[in-house]
């Protein structure tokens, strides 16, 4: 076969491939991600508060809303908390109600995401940035509501 052929070949073989090998990725496994939810890509993308990288799935917390849409993403609940009162006048539609959040129920590997306002808190937990707050589905003994746990978290002035 002459090099002119084989180079044809080759051309027509991934015009043909190309198209399958796109459709075939696009039938994989299907994101667990909420509804409105920005993917984390995880050991890659970093806390927007404290730039550490968003690694333990059982703490990590997002935020979107806003005119444009905005995402940011958390690695602690405790940052997502900070970043609320720091960022305050700069985002003033972060006090919308309409402001999305999610918080990763700790039981799990982040594949249950949680409002973190109507969620509770329990406390004792070694989170990433050492607020030790994680928060979980169903109502527990001692667990803390939203605003109580962050009350505790600006309390340490971290």
């Amino acid at each position: 076969m002459s090099r002119r052929r084989f180079l044809c070949q080759l051309a027509v073989t991934g015009m043909i491939l190309s198209p399958l090998a796109a459709f075939l990725s696009a039938c994989g496994k299907k994101s667990d991600w909420p509804e409105g939810m920005a993917e984390i890509k995880w050991d890659r993308d970093a806390c927007v508060r404290c730039s550490m990288v968003i690694s333990d799935r059982r703490f990590a917390a997002q935020m979107r809303g806003g005119e444009k849409n905005t995402v940011f993403k958390f690695d602690d609940i405790g940052c997502l908390t900070i970043w609320l009162r720091d960022k305050a006048a700069q985002h003033p539609w972060m006090a919308d109600p309409a402001t999305r959040m999610w918080v990763a129920d700790s039981s799990g590997e982040g594949e249950r995401w949680l409002d973190p306002r109507t969620a509770q808190f329990i406390g004792g937990k070694a989170s990433p940035m050492g607020y030790n707050f994680a928060a979980v589905h169903t109502a527990v003994s001692g667990g803390l509501t939203f605003e109580a746990m962050r009350g505790h978290v600006l309390a340490k002035g971290k």
